[in-house]
């Protein structure tokens, strides 16, 4: 489906107030100084209609050279962090990349061999020519969580922005935080806020202390943060947690269970708490503001907000809108079925009137020929009220071919003698016996002082 056409990032930084920053962990850059100067010097009329890597290392310059590029690049491609060496020459061929945009702590790839390379830096260099002219950019992103070459998924800026509300002048000046890395898709969406709103933003750094990022955030004002909820487990173990006072907290990118809503009421009573639901592939497709886990039956059926959702007949949510990627780039594989709809992948189990998320496709494990979703397991695990977080993975059995087993991380200030842990696996065993079948219960409960989070945001799944 054709989406409407959409203003260039450019024409809403021309707006851009004068206290609109973005700020990382080094510094800070003003956002209307773009409309002086350039981030990427002489190297911007090279660029003009071409297919561009976008390999830079610092958030800050990835968040420059995005605005710069939009409507002056033919294509960008945004290359995450974590993306292995090895791949990017097949990302290079694949996206027919005839540029590079990168910054000091770039790698230095044989891949960007014969590439226009151009340098982005976070101040404002002189602009020797005027606007160029003015082009429908196509962003291409990279999937998370595949083996192998990550899939490069294809939408334009209208798709991308869709979902993205005008902002009241009522709600007051606007500073987004996130935990995310905005070279991504769920982390873009908040760039994209702060700058269709004129917001500020505060960019993560994946070598930051958990502590030192909220205690930053709280310095500058944040008023509205994201994360997974991975991310906002790993937030709420810090004291530092209570010196962020958001009036808006928003949870995306993996389940949000229940118990992890009530936590982030119980720390802030005052703010709006929502959960959404969106993929690279499906873009944005709901938000709920309930205070609950799951999402209302109604979400399913005829389209809201120019979304449609169906649940397929293997208990996949399925998606169509304007919002959904247009292809796969450099792949025959069809992104959506012959009716326009984006399998996502998620499983979804109604209850009631309420739909629950309870895993992945890929992600079950097989007990005894049960499929059992990690997802269900840990949910349950974390209503416990001395449990973090915890991750359920699966372990070979001679007799069932695998059993399900549970890491579990306690709250802060939870380090217990060896007596008291007994009776707290015992609790947690009784509160899964309690609530789930047989073949669900854990076999094996055992504390760890902390879970692997990746790149993503979301729990490290590990595979036995």
């Amino acid at each position: 489906m054709a989406h409407a056409e959409a203003l260039s990032l450019r024409h809403h930084v021309a707006k851009a107030p004068p206290a609109q920053f973005f700020r990382d962990r080094g510094g800070a850059f003003r956002v209307g100084d773009l409309n002086r100067g350039t981030s990427l010097g002489d190297g911007l009329a090279d660029l003009s209609g071409r297919s561009v890597l976008l390999a830079t290392a610092s958030q800050l310059t990835t968040a420059l050279a995005l605005i710069e590029l939009d409507g002056h690049a033919r294509r960008i491609v945004v290359l995450p962090p974590d993306v292995e060496a090895d791949h990017l020459g097949a990302v290079i061929a694949a996206a027919e990349i005839d540029a590079v945009v990168i910054d000091g702590g770039s790698p230095r790839c044989a891949a960007f061999d014969g590439a226009v390379r151009v340098g982005c830096v976070p101040s404002m260099l002189p602009l020797a020519q005027g606007p160029p002219v003015r082009l429908r950019t196509e962003w291409v992103l990279l999937t998370s969580g595949t083996t192998g070459v990550p899939k490069m998924v294809s939408h334009d800026l209208a798709g991308l922005t869709a979902a993205i509300r005008a902002k009241s002048p009522a709600e007051g000046a606007t500073v987004w935080g996130t935990f995310y890395d905005i070279r991504r898709y769920g982390g873009l969406q908040f760039f994209f806020r702060a700058v269709l709103g004129g917001a500020s933003l505060i960019l993560s750094d994946a070598g930051e202390p958990v502590a030192d990022h909220l205690a930053r955030l709280g310095r500058h004002g944040v008023t509205h943060l994201s994360g997974t909820p991975s991310h906002w487990r790993r937030a709420l173990m810090h004291p530092a947690i209570r010196g962020v006072a958001p009036r808006y907290v928003r949870l995306s990118g993996e389940i949000a269970d229940q118990a992890i809503l009530d936590g982030l009421r119980a720390v802030f009573p005052h703010a709006s708490i929502a959960h959404a639901y969106a993929s690279t592939e499906a873009g944005v497709a709901f938000e709920v503001n309930d205070g609950l886990a799951g999402f209302p039956v109604g979400f399913v059926g005829p389209p809201r907000d120019g979304v449609e959702m169906k649940v397929c007949s293997d208990g996949s949510l399925c998606v169509r809108s304007l919002r959904t990627a247009a292809r796969y780039v450099g792949s025959e594989q069809p992104l959506a079925d012959a009716d326009g709809f984006v399998d996502t992948g998620d499983i979804v189990e109604r209850r009631g009137e309420r739909y629950y998320f309870v895993g992945r496709k890929g992600g079950i494990i097989n007990i005894g020929g049960l499929k059992v979703h990690p997802e269900e397991i840990e949910a349950v695990i974390n209503r416990h009220p001395q449990v973090r977080m915890s991750l359920v993975r699966p372990k070979p059995s001679p007799i069932t071919g695998a059993v399900a087993v549970a890491e579990v991380v306690l709250k802060s200030g939870r380090e217990d003698a060896a007596a008291r842990k007994i009776q707290l696996r015992d609790e947690i065993l009784r509160l899964c016996r309690d609530t789930l079948p047989r073949h669900k219960i854990p076999a094996a409960i055992s504390f760890v002082p902390s879970l692997a989070v990746a790149a993503t945001g979301k729990l490290a799944r590990r595979r036995a």
